[in-house]
C-alpha cells in the first residue's frame, strides 16, 4: 500500500474516532446531568421531609434550632409553641415550599406550603395583620414571653412591650398577606379567600389619609420607653414600611384586578414626595410624626436625617414615575443629590476612606451625629448620641459607604429623565393596557418579585449553579436530612432582670450586654445548628439547577 493510502486510511480513522468521541460525549453528559437532577431532587425531598415532619410546629417555622431541638430561636429566643412569622421563618418557608412546588410539581411541597398557609391563618390577628410571633399556647404563653425574654432584649426594643396588635415592621404583615396571596392565586382555593380579604382590608385601613402607614397598627401608644414617646404610631419608612405595602397592593391589583387599590398606591407613593425635607438637607428620615416632622424612635434610632434611607428613596421615586409618567416624582432628586454630597463625613471620620456617609445627620446643622451605649443591661443601661465617632454601636452601624449607590442612582436618574414618558411607562403595572400573555394573570405575575412584570414562570433562570455547586450541596446533607451550620444568631436564656448598675463601656460595642441580655448575638463556637435560612438557601441552589435543566430538555 503506497505512503499516499495509508496516510488518507489513517485520516479517515481518526475523523471516524473524533465522530464516534462527539456522538458520544453529548449523551454522556446528559446522562451525567440526569443523574445529578435526580440526586438533587432526591436531596430537596429529604431536606423537606426532615423540616416539615420533624422541625415545623403545627406547619410554622422559627429561625434556628439546636440539632436536637431543645432550644430555638427566631430573633430572640422563643418557646417551643412559637413560630416567627418575620422573614426568613414561616412565610419565607411557605414561599419556598411554593417555588419548590412549581419547580418539581411534586404535590408534598404544596402541601407543605398548605401546612405554612395554616399556622399563618391561625395566628393572623382580627385586625387581620400579624405580630412576629405566633404561640400555638395563646394569649397568656405570649405574654409571658413578653414579660420574661422580650423584656430583657437590650437591643431588640420592639419586643420589650406587648402591644397585642400588628406589625408592618420587617415585612412581617406584608409578606404574610402576600404569602396567602400566592396560595390563593395557586388555585382560587376559597378557603384562602377570607384570611386574604381580612389582610388586604388591614392593608388599607392603617393606612393614613396623606398616603404613609404606622409601624404598628390598630394604632397603640402605651410603651413610654425611657421617657421617650409611643413611636409606632409614627409615619414610618423604615425596614420599607411603605414600599413594601404599595408593592403588595400593586400586586393585588394585577392579580385581583379591582379598581379600588388604585388609590392607596397613588397616596403610597406620593407620600414619598410630601416627607422629602427642603433643601439644603433634602433627604428623608426613618419616621415622621403626624404632622410631617422627622422623629426618632427606638432609642438607638435618633431623631436625624438618614443618607442611606434618602438613597432607598430616590430609587423608588425613579420606579414611580415610571409607574406613573409623572415628572413631580424625579423634581426633589437633584436636590436630595446635592444634600448627599453635602453631608458626606469629614475625612478623619472615614477610616481612610472606608466609608462615606453617616448612618445618621442632624437637622439643621447637617452633622454627623452618631449614637452610644453605656451600662450592661436593659434595666439600667442606655443609649446616647453625640459628635464622636469612636465606639460605635455594632448592632446598628453608625457610618457606611454610599459611593456605588449614589454613582448607579445618578447614571440612572440621567437615563430616566431622558426617557419619553411613553418609554418610561411602557411596563407600568398602572395603566390601561389589554394583558395579551399566554397564561392568566394569576399565574402569570411573580408576587414576590419586586419587579413590574416578573413572570413566575421564570423561576430558577437567573444564578444558575454549577454542576460542582450543586454537587457540594447534596454533599453536605446529613443522614437525617439537615444541612447544619456554625456561627449562627443566638441568644442567653433567660435568668431575670439585670442588677448590674455601673455605667460600664465594655458592652459599648457588642452585640449583647451582661448574662441578663436576651438579645441575639452571633454564636462564634463550634455548635451545629438547624436554620431555615440554610435550608432556603440550599434548597434554592438545587431549585435553580433543576428548573435549568429542565429548560434545556425543553
Amino acid at each position: 500500500m503506497s505512503k499516499v493510502k495509508r496516510y488518507s486510511y489513517r485520516i479517515c480513522f481518526i475523523m471516524v474516532c473524533l465522530l464516534m468521541v462527539f456522538s458520544v460525549t453529548p449523551l454522556f453528559a446528559q446522562k451525567q446531568n440526569k443523574k445529578l437532577t435526580e440526586q438533587a431532587l432526591a436531596t430537596m425531598e429529604k431536606a423537606t421531609r426532615y423540616m416539615v415532619d420533624t422541625v415545623s410546629t403545627n406547619g410554622g417555622y422559627l429561625w434556628h434550632y439546636l440539632p436536637d431541638l431543645s432550644r430555638r430561636w427566631g430573633e430572640m429566643e422563643a418557646y417551643d409553641t412559637m413560630i416567627w412569622v418575620q422573614p426568613p421563618g414561616t412565610t419565607s418557608m411557605g414561599h419556598l415550599f411554593l417555588d419548590a412546588y412549581h419547580v418539581t410539581g411534586d404535590p408534598s411541597y404544596f402541601k407543605a406550603a398548605d401546612k405554612a398557609a395554616a399556622a399563618i391563618i391561625w395566628g393572623q390577628l382580627d385586625c387581620g395583620g400579624w405580630n412576629y410571633i405566633v404561640d400555638f399556647a395563646g394569649d397568656r404563653s405570649l405574654k409571658e414571653w413578653y414579660n420574661t425574654i422580650g423584656k430583657n432584649g437590650w437591643r431588640l426594643e420592639e419586643f420589650q412591650h406587648y402591644y397585642g396588635n400588628a406589625t408592618f415592621d420587617d415585612d412581617v404583615s406584608s409578606d404574610a398577606a402576600k404569602f396567602l396571596l400566592r396560595m390563593y392565586l395557586e388555585n382560587l382555593d376559597p378557603k384562602y379567600k377570607y384570611p386574604l380579604d381580612k389582610a388586604i382590608e388591614f392593608v388599607m385601613e392603617s393606612q393614613y389619609p396623606v398616603g404613609g402607614w404606622p409601624q404598628r397598627y390598630p394604632l397603640r401608644y402605651d410603651f413610654s420607653h425611657h421617657g421617650n414617646p409611643d413611636y409606632t404610631s409614627y409615619y414610618t419608612f423604615n425596614d420599607d414600611v411603605v414600599w413594601e405595602n404599595v408593592n403588595f397592593l400593586i400586586q393585588c391589583y394585577l392579580t385581583l384586578g379591582e379598581q379600588r387599590f388604585l388609590d392607596p398606591i397613588y397616596r403610597g407613593m406620593n407620600f414619598y414626595i410630601s416627607t422629602q425635607i427642603g433643601p439644603p438637607q433634602a433627604g428623608w428620615a426613618q419616621q415622621y410624626t403626624l404632622d410631617l416632622k422627622p422623629a426618632g424612635a427606638r432609642t438607638y434610632e435618633p431623631n436625624g436625617l438618614l443618607p442611606g434611607y434618602t438613597c432607598a428613596s430616590i430609587s423608588l421615586l425613579m420606579r414611580f414615575y415610571r409607574y406613573t409618567g409623572e415628572t413631580k416624582f424625579l423634581a426633589g432628586i437633584p436636590a436630595a443629590f446635592d444634600w448627599l454630597e453635602s453631608c458626606r463625613l469629614p475625612q478623619h471620620m472615614t477610616d481612610n476612606g472606608k466609608y462615606t456617609h453617616p448612618t445618621f445627620v442632624e437637622l439643621g446643622t447637617n452633622k454627623p451625629i452618631f449614637v452610644h451605649r453605656k451600662g450592661s443591661n436593659v434595666v439600667h443601661g442606655y443609649y446616647y448620641v453625640d459628635y464622636d465617632d469612636k465606639n460605635l454601636l455594632i448592632h446598628y452601624g453608625g457610618k457606611s459607604n454610599l459611593n456605588n449607590s449614589i454613582k448607579s442612582l445618578r447614571a440612572e436618574y440621567e437615563k430616566v429623565s431622558n426617557m419619553s414618558v411613553e418609554e418610561a411607562t411602557k411596563d407600568s403595572p398602572l395603566f390601561v393596557k389589554r394583558f395579551t400573555e399566554d397564561i392568566m394573570p394569576q399565574k402569570y405575575y411573580d408576587v414576590k418579585s419586586q419587579g413590574m412584570t416578573a413572570s413566575a414562570m421564570s423561576y430558577g433562570k437567573r444564578n444558575v449553579p454549577t454542576e460542582t455547586q450543586v454537587q457540594e450541596v447534596i454533599n453536605s446533607v446529613d443522614d437525617e436530612g439537615r444541612w447544619l451550620v456554625k456561627h449562627v444568631p443566638i441568644s442567653n436564656p433567660y435568668i431575670g432582670d439585670g442588677t448590674k448598675t455601673e455605667p460600664t463601656d465594655k458592652y459599648a460595642s457588642t452585640d449583647v450586654g451582661d448574662e441578663t441580655d436576651t438579645s441575639c448575638y452571633t454564636d462564634e463556637t463550634d455548635q451545629l445548628y438547624i436554620s431555615t435560612r440554610e435550608y432556603i438557601n440550599k434548597m434554592t441552589v438545587l431549585m435553580n439547577y433543576v428548573a435549568s435543566q429542565k429548560e434545556l430538555e425543553k
